[in-house]
């Protein structure tokens, strides 16, 4: 048994454009753009969305939006989610990336979020 939750939507914009992208999101979204130290690649809007992680990756690909699912356990999340149609695409550090069937990315990590929101929101699965 594993639970696991939506933890960010990510905007995926060319790296040229994401301070610009950043600036957009955060005012079209009433949000604070902060860049996450550590991860260069992201600038997290912070405020954005209740209980959801919402920030700005750079990526040297087509523009789009994926979202991340945390988990307490990354292997049967990524299982459970191969069985309803994904497919592996991919590993970047401990995050694995996934292909929903109709093409849309999803990534699963860790949990990231405060423990305490995970638990109050996680969904069990066997």
């Amino acid at each position: 048994m594993h639970r696991s939750r939506v933890y960010a939507l990510l905007i995926d914009t060319p790296t040229a454009e994401a301070g610009q992208a950043a600036a957009f999101w955060a005012a079209a979204l009433g949000a604070t753009a902060r860049p996450l130290e550590g991860y260069e690649q992201f600038i997290s809007l912070h405020g954005a969305v209740p209980n959801i992680a919402v920030a700005v990756q750079s990526a040297d690909e087509q523009p789009r939006f994926h979202i991340d699912i945390e988990s307490d356990d990354v292997e049967a999340e990524v299982r459970r989610l191969v069985a309803l149609g994904a497919t592996e695409v991919s590993q970047w550090q401990e995050c694995r990336t996934l292909r929903a069937p109709g093409g849309h990315l999803m990534c699963v990590l860790p949990v990231e979020s405060d423990r305490e929101l995970f638990d109050a929101e996680a969904k069990t699965w066997p």
